[in-house]
């Protein structure tokens, strides 16, 4: 195996972070040819949470993929903490008609409703708009949050949100913010570890989950949730550069069912890649990629 160290930068700030690094893995595919995994945990990662990665890096580097049962993924944009106006743009970015909107950041909830309601009418009455909140919110805030911005996701004659993110960070707030909303919630961030989404599922915690194949451990691994659990999966990016992406494109390729748009859009926030030509939606999804190192 051949081992390359690289570094991409962002063109918006995204989460508080600029740029991502980590290392780039080259194997050998079951037909002979090239196959990349990428290792890339965040800085902050535990030893066990990024051996996760390296493990789902060298799924990648072996080619060892399952088949895929659809050509195209259909994804959603993204919407960082960005002023309105930009907002309206950024939703609409590579033809897409599902945007999700990031939220509860560093400014108000009537800001974050302003920057809804903007993507919300650039979409119009066909766009589904979605909000990711990270785990920000008590219960009380998360319900008086979700009630301002289900409201504003209707501007532009839509249905309200199609889901929340991650409002809370504990399970046990998850689970009891379900009981006091109407608005479905995903489970982001509490699944990160494939034993994860059995405690999320029988505290009855989500109608969504949130799968990442690094941090999961690879596609193998996120399978194995998909089937041991009867509940909507939306596959998401770590913000990884395009060869880490092509990891997520191929777990969504392999559903049995993909009813919601994937978190796969992340490609329109880099400036610089790890490849020739950066994995970005057209048309609102993603086909099939051939990718071109450079690194």
């Amino acid at each position: 195996m051949e081992f390359r160290p690289f570094r991409v930068e962002l063109s918006t700030r995204f989460r508080g972070v600029t740029e991502r690094s980590g290392v780039l893995v080259r194997g050998i595919g079951p037909d002979g040819e090239d196959a990349w995994g990428e290792y890339s945990p965040f800085p902050d990662y535990t030893p066990e949470r990024a051996s996760r990665w390296w493990e789902a890096a060298m799924e990648a580097a072996h080619g060892a993929w399952p088949a895929a049962v659809r050509d195209t993924v259909p994804v959603n944009s993204i919407v960082p903490e960005v002023p309105a106006g930009r907002a309206a743009q950024l939703a609409t970015a590579g033809g897409c008609t599902t945007a999700k909107v990031k939220v509860a950041g560093t400014v108000s909830i009537r800001d974050d409703a302003r920057r809804v309601e903007a993507v919300a009418i650039a979409l119009g009455a066909g766009g589904r708009v979605r909000v990711d909140a990270n785990g920000a919110w008590d219960v009380d805030t998360a319900v008086k949050a979700l009630k301002e911005l289900d409201a504003a996701a209707r501007a532009g004659g839509g249905p309200g949100l199609e889901y929340v993110e991650q409002p809370c960070a504990r399970v046990s707030e998850l689970a009891q913010l379900r009981r006091l909303t109407d608005v479905p919630i995903a489970a982001d961030e509490s699944v990160r570890l494939p034993g994860d989404a059995h405690e999320v599922m029988r505290a009855g915690a989500a109608d969504i989950l949130v799968l990442k194949v690094a941090p999961m451990g690879g596609v193998a691994a996120c399978l194995r949730v998909v089937e041991e659990y009867d509940v909507p999966i939306v596959v998401s990016s770590a913000m990884e550069s395009s060869v880490g992406l092509l990891a997520g494109v191929a777990l969504a390729r392999a559903l049995p069912s993909l009813p919601f748009a994937c978190g796969l859009g992340t490609g329109e926030l880099l400036a610089t890649d790890t490849v020739r030509e950066t994995i970005v939606p057209h048309e609102g999804v993603i086909g099939p990629v051939v990718l071109d190192v450079i690194v």
